[in-house]
């Protein structure tokens, strides 16, 4: 059976592709392949400028040549170095037999068993990978955020002046805006980014056991410390973790995801009030000709990207938590759990990036319903009692608290009147009197 995306097993190969295929030039198995021969390609043009003397006599211009090897590298490349792991068994070893092919047919014979010279198989994929992460963030992540924190920012500032009822633990409480209310997500997202700016993208490089032993046995009279340093911060533009064992430790990797996470969850957080908000009746939803809502009830119109969104969300930082509490463990100096579990390491970020979308597309389709809003501010006079009792408080009125209290608890409506008459029943002066009665549900919305 040949893969299409109605038979794909997961839905982010199959029914969300088109929201989630940029991420295959990242973490898709050719693309894995392709870092891994970019690593292996720059690690070798790295040790003809230090310049070891075997490699001296290589020509410079030939460099061209071999960065050619990974920047043209196609589909073809890639299912050739699946046919060479075939007998090899060992995918980073085919990666190896297939540049050498390429040697070969470059005329460089010579130089190369300094493919992979001194190297075990992490110093590539422990390159490797960091950098698909880092550059996919850069490339896809980065802008799929920035759309949805400046479609929040204008948002924030459209709907600045509109009072609305807070509510907490789901009752009334003191009025807010709404405007304000998202400017709250706004600052909380912007927090966890720079927080996200400040995680390095780290790599191992150093051998089989991350003492550079090989190379040190080989060459003794080289740094090869400095050499790795340069080669995975100057080539790289990753940061060089060292001391290490035979894999990277995944410390830093493991807070990326971790903050990941957080600003997952902060958007799951907002999906949710906007779901509310919804059922509220706060917003209507832009209608498409021709959707539907319900297969059974005609007049619905679902918040499902609101939805969409927090599922998708649940799924990435589930994968995520998984992710960083497994990924810095790993028995004495090696074992394999890491590699298993990275290779999973797109799923989440597209299912990630699915519900940025789903979040826009739900935010985009809002419709501002403000009766509501004045609605339900109309119909909860009690929440000035806060306002009455604090001024009241101010002018050392006795009690105000247990006064107000005493009004709001009754199972009488509280409306403008009532809250009137009991304002003209305080021994206070008339401009207190006229000061407490200028305060309405829609004016009482603080800074």
């Amino acid at each position: 059976m040949s893969l299409t995306p109605l038979n794909a097993i997961s839905p982010i190969d199959g029914r969300y592709r088109s929201k989630s295929e940029q991420l295959a030039l990242y973490f898709s198995e050719e693309a894995l392949i392709k870092y891994r021969v970019r690593v292996e390609i720059e690690y070798f043009i790295a040790l003809c400028e230090i310049p070891l003397p075997q490699l001296a006599s290589l020509n410079t211009t030939k460099f061209n040549d071999l960065r050619a090897i990974y920047l043209e590298f196609n589909a073809s490349d890639a299912q050739a170095i699946k046919e060479i792991e075939k007998t090899t068994n060992h995918d980073v070893k085919a990666v190896e037999y297939f540049i050498k092919e390429r040697f070969d047919t470059l005329g460089l014979q010579e130089y190369k068993e300094f493919i992979h010279f001194g190297l075990t198989s992490q110093d590539i994929n422990n390159t490797a990978i960091p950098l698909s992460i880092k550059e996919a963030m850069n490339d896809i992540y980065v802008p799929g955020y920035m759309e949805v924190l400046n479609t929040l920012e204008e948002l924030a500032v459209e709907w600045a002046d509109i009072p609305m009822l807070a509510r907490t633990h789901g009752q009334p409480a003191s009025p807010t805006r709404l405007g304000k209310e998202i400017a709250v997500f706004v600052e909380r997202l912007k927090e966890q980014f720079n927080l996200l700016n400040d995680v390095p993208s780290a790599a191992k490089f150093g051998g089989a056991t991350g003492n550079y032993n090989a190379h040190k046995v080989a060459y003794p009279n080289i740094d090869w410390k400095a050499f790795g340093q340069q080669f995975v911060q100057g080539k790289l533009g990753l940061h060089h973790s060292f001391p290490t064992t035979q894999i990277e430790h995944y410390d830093h990797m493991a807070a990326l995801f971790d903050t990941l996470k957080r600003i997952n969850t902060i958007l799951l957080d907002l999906d949710r009030d906007f779901w509310t908000y919804v059922s509220m009746d706060y917003f209507k939803q832009k209608i498409k000709k021709g959707e539907v809502g319900s297969s059974a009830m005609p007049h619905k119109v679902n918040p499902i990207d609101f939805e969409n969104s927090e599922g998708n969300l649940g799924i990435a930082n589930a994968l995520f938590e998984h992710l960083s509490s497994k990924l810095p463990v790993s028995r004495l100096q090696r074992d394999l759990t890491d590699s298993t579990v990275l290779r999973n390491v797109g799923v989440p970020f597209a299912h990630t990036m699915i519900a940025f979308q789903s979040t826009l597309k739900g935010l985009n389709k809002l419709l501002l319903h403000r009766e509501k809003f004045e609605q339900d501010l109309e119909d909860n006079w009690a929440v000035v009692a806060e306002a009455i009792q604090t001024i009241l408080r101010r002018e050392g009125y006795p009690n105000p608290y247990e006064a107000l209290k005493g009004l709001t608890r009754t199972n009488e409506k509280i409306n403008r009147n009532s809250i009137a008459n009991f304002i003209d029943t305080l021994e206070v002066t008339d401009a207190i009197k006229e000061e407490l009665k200028q305060i309405t549900p829609g004016s009482y919305t603080g800074i």
